[in-house]
């Protein structure tokens, strides 16, 4: 591997700030997943730290911003020992939740379950993410 995809690999830590876009949201999540591929855990744990991730760095996106200028976010991804912590921070200003049809407004309760800690906090100048686990040995 060369350029950007073996400096994610290698990295001790991840850190991105992006436009909270769906474009720029794609290539996010594809680097966060290959940051979290040399972590040494198991597939279905890695897949749970991505998913979960990308729902957080999602709902930043849609909820933060919605109606106004886009913003940014930003993911900050670490692993310390035997924890795995993924902060997502935005900077806008949630709006109340729309009327769903059911299809929607899952994605605290996917986040929380895919998680083994979840906290989400909404301060005046933002909403901060902050997803941990155990780490689970590979496979």
């Amino acid at each position: 591997m060369t350029g950007q995809a073996a400096d994610d690999r290698a990295a001790p830590e991840f850190r991105r700030r992006v436009t909270a876009a769906p474009e720029p949201l794609i290539g996010l999540r594809r680097a966060l997943a290959r940051w979290v591929a040399g972590l040494d855990i198991s597939t279905t744990q890695q897949e749970d730290v991505v998913m979960a991730s990308y729902e957080a760095m999602a709902n930043s996106a849609e909820h933060a911003y919605e109606g106004r200028e886009t913003g940014v976010l930003d993911v900050v991804a670490t692993c310390a020992g035997d924890k795995i912590t993924v902060v997502v921070t935005d900077y806008g200003r949630w709006l109340p939740p729309r009327p769903t049809d059911g299809l929607r407004g899952r994605g605290l309760p996917l986040m929380e379950g895919l998680a083994h800690e979840s906290e989400c906090v909404q301060r005046p100048d933002g909403t901060t993410v902050t997803l941990g686990w155990q780490r689970e040995p590979a496979d």
